[in-house]
């Protein structure tokens, strides 16, 4: 079943009501924020401004003092629910990295390989209002962030003109709703200074009425106190916001340029004098979202990505390394015949397959040894390192080499031991035709005639045939 886009949405954000409100991972503070708001209008509406009905020359003035609290902090919600549960410029995350903006470098190791490898360039440059401003890759997003634009660690999302991620509002504060959060926070401040305000008047009417001092009007309503009390402590929390937004909205700042930057560095491009960064913040059209969260997820066709010449020489160099090694393999298959060979020899000359009636056949050696060196000097090989560590070239076995070497073997034989002798040249050669296979070289082939003819001159090898 096709999902829809805040179904598999990438970020930590949490949907409310299908996709239509978004909010942050920390949502759960919201219904602090309210209470923190609301409980203390309450108080104030039930144990102040009931109070202060019937306190002014019109009769029915003084319900202006409870409706106003009333109305204010209805509005503070309206400021509130559109700073949190709205998009705040996020940017839509690639499936893939830019391929415009991709470096096909190669890396060169100890051995002489060459190793392909893609790289995006970190930051790149671009013009705003005609100052050259470097923007950085987002390797979460896959993009190269816009000006202004940072990734919130929390939300795990870019968003453009990222000021900061308010825990109060349980989200990111950035181009779509920082005119909201600066409106809510002065609306706050406001309000807190309404409630306190009502509550000193409160108590002075109350020092009035009873002529008494101050610590009677306040045992008279503790309430009141209380409320000054909360107002006093959250303004400098709601008022100190408002007046270091209104800083940066003068200075055409963000919280994340100002703590991250330094002053003589901080957004040239962007201040356009008091008066109209201002007008950019509250008097410009709130751009549209550029995420559609209750639409459908649709499918990326295959892409194809052209690679450059060097990926595709390095494919050719491996189609020549598969090509070497099946030629390795043959040039094993056909030492193995050549053992196949030597072995149907150890078994002509085993003489429990003659019998008595059958007269004994001559074993032409030279005949076989040169039909076992013309096979051996018909096959090539590559220059590779031998097991001692010196670099082999390419060689041929000559046939008549191979000729002379098998003859002075055969004459130094006497014919009455000539199984003794044939077996134990086998032996060796076979040892030595293993270790050929063992190290991909056919120098085993050529070995094998030159230490058996050492070997059959040796004292110990004649003290054995004797």
């Amino acid at each position: 079943m096709t999902q829809r886009v805040y179904q598999a949405w990438k970020g930590s954000n949490k949907f409310v009501f299908g996709g239509r409100l978004i909010f942050g991972p920390d949502a759960r503070s919201v219904p602090l924020t309210v209470l923190l708001i609301l409980v203390p209008v309450v108080l104030f509406c039930v144990f102040v401004a009931r109070h202060l009905l019937h306190e002014f020359s019109p009769h029915n003035a003084g319900y202006a003092i409870l409706v106003v609290p009333i109305l204010f902090t209805v509005y503070v919600f309206i400021l509130l629910s559109f700073t949190s549960a709205r998009d705040p410029g996020i940017v839509p995350r690639n499936s893939h990295p830019p391929e415009e903006d991709l470096r096909y470098e190669t890396t060169v190791s100890a051995d002489g390989r060459q190793t392909p490898s893609v790289q995006i360039p970190r930051t790149k440059e671009v013009i705003v209002n005609g100052t050259t401003v470097r923007v950085k890759y987002c390797d979460t997003c896959m993009l190269y962030r816009p000006p202004r634009c940072s990734h919130c660690s929390i939300c795990n999302n870019c968003v453009e003109r990222f000021d900061h991620h308010c825990p109060w509002v349980g989200q990111c504060i950035g181009l779509r709703n920082y005119r909201y959060f600066f409106m809510f926070v002065s609306s706050a401040t406001l309000l807190c200074v309404y409630v306190f305000s009502m509550s000193a008047f409160y108590i002075n009417i109350i020092m009035e009425h009873q002529r008494g001092t101050v610590w009677m009007a306040m045992r008279e309503s503790p309430w009141a106190v209380a409320l000054m009390i909360y107002c006093f402590i959250a303004l400098w929390f709601v008022g100190g916001l408002t007046g270091f937004h209104s800083y940066l909205i003068g200075t055409n700042q963000t919280t994340y340029e100002n703590f991250r930057y330094r002053p003589n560095s901080r957004t040239v491009a962007y201040n356009r004098g008091c008066a109209n960064n201002f007008m950019e913040v509250f008097c410009t059209k709130v751009k549209p979202s550029r995420n559609n969260f209750r639409a459908f997820v649709e499918e990326e066709p295959p892409r194809v990505v052209t690679l450059p010449t060097i990926v595709t020489n390095i494919n050719k160099r491996s189609a020549e390394a598969e090509d070497e090694i099946g030629s390795r393999r043959q040039k094993v298959e056909d030492d193995l015949d050549i053992g196949d060979d030597l072995m149907n020899l150890s078994q002509r000359c085993n003489p429990a397959e003659a019998s008595n009636d059958q007269p004994h056949q001559t074993l032409d050696i030279d005949q076989l040894a040169l039909g076992v060196a013309d096979r051996a000097a018909t096959i090539r090989t590559e220059t590779r390192h031998g097991s001692w560590g010196r670099r082999s070239g390419s060689w041929d076995i000559a046939a008549d080499v191979a000729n002379s070497n098998v003859r002075e073997i055969s004459k130094s034989f006497s014919w009455p031991s000539l199984r003794l002798q044939t077996d134990k040249i086998l032996l060796m050669l076979h040892d030595l035709l293993d270790w050929r296979v063992h190290f991909h070289s056919r120098e085993g082939i050529k070995g094998a005639y030159l230490i058996a003819d050492s070997v059959i001159k040796e004292d110990r090898f004649q003290s054995y045939t004797a």
